[in-house]
């Protein structure tokens, strides 16, 4: 598989006018979903339930879930008392950006996809006038003649991060105000990079349980397609889990806010008096008397966002991505709730030396 042997891209006026009309199409239907991280990470979960042979798309809705709750914890109790204004309108912004790049890039696949079965035809020679990249057509093709969910979805965790790299990773704006800052650093260092799957469990407190894993590393592109490949593995290795997570994905329509998975904990409605700081709590449960964290819906805590539109290029210039797509042994338990409890309390006392160091 080598860039240099993709023809260069004919001039879209040269397509018969059903494909124009085709193209558009996806273009306008992808817009129309774009406009945040809501209408995306619902976006991703009705296509899988009607095609789950893509397995990225309900990978995908998982992990945007966790964005959109990384975003609203800007405007929560915690982080909003550790970092100042501008930060925080920095490092969201940083988020969306990969967010609303993601889908823009991947949707469109999916709908072709989608137009291909209802026509019983191959339409994957129209990706590269999507922008989409050579290494995507190739895995396309492939999925079409051996159907194999697995190769896509690793093929698709190795295109969305490649994708990124180039425009958000290394953008000189998000590395000076996000990624070389002291705040986002020692957010690596005190592990608060979760992602997690809240699934269903009957006798959890909530009906909810998580499972997931953290992310140690932000900056290495290695880490985020090995991670991909780990949450790949935790939702669709165990049909138990990947069932119980689905069920709860379909039951608990995504807000951003993390009263979603677990009501007890948080709520979407400011219950603290302003300016109050509380220990609040012990072995992942409230002490009593003590407010629930404040974890805003995404559409109340920010604005729909106008993109620039996306940076042109392929990503696809070393053959030897291909060596992702092997398939790893190693299991993950996905064993995460201790962990993040105790950085919540790490939080809290974060948030808590800072007031005091401010007086």
């Amino acid at each position: 598989m080598k860039k240099q042997d993709h023809p260069p891209i004919p001039e879209k006026n040269g397509l018969p006018h059903k494909e124009r009309a085709l193209l558009e199409q996806i273009t306008a239907q992808t817009a129309a979903l774009n406009l945040n991280n809501v209408t995306r990470t619902m976006a991703y979960l009705n296509f899988y339930l009607h095609f789950p042979e893509i397995h990225w798309a309900f990978l995908g809705h998982a992990v945007s879930r966790n964005g959109g709750w990384n975003m609203t914890d800007l405007k929560g109790d915690l982080l909003a008392k550790l970092l100042n204004e501008q930060r925080r309108e920095d490092y969201f912004h940083f988020l969306e950006r990969g967010n609303w790049l993601i889908f823009q890039d991947v949707y469109p696949q999916f709908l072709l996809y989608a137009e291909s079965v209802r026509q019983n035809k191959n339409l994957f020679y129209l990706l590269p006038y999507l922008h989409v990249s050579f290494f995507m057509e190739v895995a396309w093709n492939d999925f079409w003649k051996r159907g194999d969910s697995y190769t896509l979805a690793i093929a698709q965790v190795i295109n969305e991060q490649s994708y990124l790299e180039e425009r958000v990773v290394k953008n000189p704006v998000y590395k000076e105000k996000v990624l070389y800052t002291v705040e986002f650093l020692l957010q690596e260092l005190l592990s608060f990079n979760h992602i997690l799957f809240p699934y269903s469990e009957p006798g959890h407190e909530g009906g909810t349980a998580l499972a997931g894993i953290t992310l140690e590393y932000f900056g290495s592109l290695h880490e985020q397609i090995v991670l991909g490949k780990r949450l790949y593995g935790l939702l669709f290795s165990d049909h138990r889990m990947w069932r119980k997570v689905l069920k709860w994905c379909v039951s608990r329509p995504h807000t951003g806010s993390r009263k979603d998975y677990w009501p007890h904990l948080f709520n979407d409605v400011h219950e603290g008096l302003p300016g109050t700081l509380y220990k609040r709590l012990k072995k992942c449960q409230l002490k009593k008397g003590v407010p629930r964290f404040y974890s805003p819906k995404l559409t109340f805590a920010w604005k729909n966002v106008v993109h620039e539109e996306a940076e042109k290029g392929d990503w696809f210039n070393r053959w030897e991505v291909v060596y992702y797509l092997e398939k790893d042994q190693e299991k993950k338990s996905g064993e995460i709730e201790g962990d993040y409890c105790e950085t919540l309390k790490n939080l809290e006392l974060a948030a808590m030396a800072k007031k005091a160091l401010s007086k």
